[in-house]
């Protein structure tokens, strides 16, 4: 199911500097997703035509409570650039 692929808006300070164009959107997406899932996923939930889709694998950040530790969840991240005349609300 498309709706399975894209989890949620990444919102950090480098993600916002990226959208400040209009044309660019970072999202969380399932780790089993390829580009070409991602693009078609987007495109039916958002209504929008894609010009790119720009994959990484984070990785995990070592974290530390009192004297235990452990590491932060790895996740995928899609960066997004729509094309000229597109744009999301989010």
């Amino acid at each position: 199911m498309k709706s399975d692929i894209i989890y949620a808006p990444v919102i950090t300070e480098k993600s916002s500097n990226l959208a400040s164009n209009g044309k660019t959107y970072v999202f969380k997406v399932a780790k089993s997703a390829n580009k070409v899932q991602i693009k078609q996923a987007f495109e039916e939930t958002f209504n929008v035509k894609v010009a790119s889709v720009n994959t990484l694998n984070t990785k995990p950040k070592d974290k530390r409570v009192g004297k235990y530790t452990g590491q932060r969840k790895t996740y995928k991240k899609a960066i997004i650039t729509l094309c000229d005349g597109y744009s999301i609300e989010l």
